[in-house]
């Protein structure tokens, strides 16, 4: 009899954590240590994973000129997509209309929602780029940093020749025993996935569900929408087989929607993108940067949730207000890498910039998981296409 597949295993922790959360809802939230261990353990691998991938494929490209003309079109790319997810959450929020149709009750005025309404200054961010210790942003598993003194190390190893080369062989070979190490940690994916879907249903309780589905049902389908026709659009554009790279991918996805958090399919993202035939060079440099700079579901998640706290108040946001609220999250967003619930964080701030009252995120707050589910999965779509778009343009696919 064969083995089910790590899919079907997922599949199956899905549905009896949701069994157990809604039978057992005392003994579910204890099973949130089992998600703990599950997430400590993908935290563990990240930063010696993507330290040794990224000098590695740096060395390989060679020189300074390879990696910045990489660089900019990664860039480039991130923006595009940044945009359109932008536009889409502002596009289904204007139609739909969730806010004014649902006629939720408002919280109390002045309630603290315990979100702070900032994100710091584009001088924090970055200054939170550059690492006053390797050692200390590896330990805190900061991955900007990491990457920037990987670059700077990478670059150096390939203009020191062959005395490099002993460095790169040594750091080749970590890269293939932490890919080991990852294939060992997904075997404990499936009870990672049933403790954190079991405490979220015990905690919450399905009922949730029923007061905000127009909601969820909105929501989803723009992310939905976002991964299977634009996204499937530009791989079309660039002659990239998406339904192809869908099958190679769905279980880091999958993995990412069950737990509620994209970082917990960055190793086995790394290994499919590989495995579909994008070059380790590639998938080092531009992935980690994807998970700092290009996290499409959450980006279509700001406009959408601002603009549904303000129909929620009946307050009128002018085609104008909205141009600019895009503007904003455009640069604002790309400051909240390695900051807790960001995408809240940075609702928060919109919140305050147009002087929508501030209370009105906890109307979000109980929902805030389900809808994490969907943005987090939809953040390893958005890389996993951005990887493969950069690596076309490179000729290299």
């Amino acid at each position: 009899m064969r083995k089910p597949t790590l899919t079907a295993q997922i599949f199956i922790a899905m549905v009896l954590g949701i069994a157990v959360g809604y039978f057992f809802p005392s003994f579910a939230v204890d099973c949130k240590i089992l998600s703990d261990i599950f997430l400590r353990l993908i935290k563990m691998i990240m930063a010696p994973l993507v330290f040794s991938t990224l000098v590695v494929g740096i060395a390989k490209l060679g020189d300074f000129k390879t990696v910045g003309r990489i660089g900019i079109k990664t860039l480039l790319y991130f923006y595009f997509a940044t945009i359109l997810s932008l536009t889409l959450g502002l596009v289904l929020v204007n139609i739909f209309k969730p806010g004014s149709t649902m006629h939720l009750p408002l919280p109390e005025s002045g309630v603290t929602t315990g979100i702070a309404s900032t994100t710091g200054s584009f001088s924090d961010f970055v200054m939170r780029m550059f690492p006053v210790s390797f050692v200390e942003s590896m330990a805190k598993n900061e991955i900007l940093p990491i990457l920037v003194f990987s670059v700077f190390f990478g670059i150096a190893v390939a203009a020191v020749g062959e005395k490099g080369k002993p460095i790169v062989t040594m750091l080749d070979s970590l890269a293939e025993v932490m890919f080991k190490v990852t294939s060992y940690v997904m075997y404990f994916a499936p009870i990672g996935v049933f403790g954190a879907l079991a405490a979220n249903i015990g905690k919450q309780g399905v009922g949730i569900l029923s007061g905000y589905l127009y909601l969820i049902v909105c929501y989803y389908g723009g992310l939905l929408f976002f991964c299977f026709v634009i996204l499937a659009l530009i791989c079309y554009a660039v002659k990239i087989n998406f339904l192809n790279l869908f099958r190679s991918i769905k279980e880091p996805a999958l993995i990412a929607f069950s737990t509620a958090t994209s970082e917990s399919a960055f190793p086995k993202l790394v290994m499919a993108l590989e495995k579909f035939g994008c070059p380790p060079k590639i998938v080092g440099f531009v992935l980690p940067l994807g998970y700092s700079f290009n996290l499409d579901g959450s980006m279509m998640n700001m406009t959408f949730a601002t603009m549904f706290i303000a129909q929620a108040y009946g307050m009128q946001i002018t085609l104008e207000q909205q141009i600019m609220m895009m503007l904003i999250l455009l640069l604002a967003s790309k400051g909240v890498a390695g900051v807790p619930r960001a995408s809240l964080v940075v609702v928060a701030s919109m919140l305050t910039t147009f002087n929508i009252p501030g209370e009105g995120l906890l109307l979000l707050l109980g929902i805030d998981q389900i809808l994490d589910m969907g943005r987090s999965a939809t953040n390893v779509f958005g890389n996993a296409v951005a990887t493969c778009v950069v690596s076309r343009w490179e000729k290299s696919l």
